[in-house]
């Protein structure tokens, strides 16, 4: 009786089958994974930048017009993009707000835009939801879908 080492089509198949199988149920679990860690990342870096800045104002008496001008202009979120920063204080610009268009800070606004990369002031608009923000003057840091459901 003679037996042959390799596979058959059918078994070559099957296993390639079940390959494909647990990418596709692995992938988007990474994926989720590694956004949940970018959120994180980024509500961190939120409520670093945020004490810093605070911190600034109680000793200066006043808030940098700008990140550049504290140090903090390089600093990217974790999608690669530079974080928003406006100084309320100055005027100027417009102030992120809330879905009932109550502006979420009265010193400073601080966020990320997120993973889709774009944002409106107002938290109502869709490409907003994803942003990680600041709002109550430092008493939230989170992502928009989280403060304002």
């Amino acid at each position: 009786m003679t037996h042959d080492a390799g596979f058959s089509i059918v078994e070559i198949v099957i296993v390639v089958l079940v390959g494909a199988l647990l990418v596709a149920i692995g992938l988007p679990v990474a994926e989720g994974y590694i956004d949940r860690t970018r959120v994180a990342q980024a509500v961190v870096d939120v409520g670093d930048m945020s004490k810093s800045l605070r911190q600034i104002d109680r000793s200066t008496g006043a808030l940098p017009a700008t990140l550049a001008e504290v140090g903090l202009g390089g600093k990217i979120d974790p999608w690669g993009r530079p974080y928003a920063y406006l100084n309320l204080r100055l005027g100027g610009g417009q102030p992120r707000k809330d879905k009932a268009l109550r502006p979420l800070n009265s010193d400073f606004d601080l966020y990320s835009v997120g993973k889709d990369g774009d944002s409106r002031a107002s938290l109502l608009h869709p490409t907003s939801r994803d942003d990680v923000i600041r709002a109550r003057d430092g008493a939230f840091i989170g992502t928009a879908s989280e403060f304002d459901p």
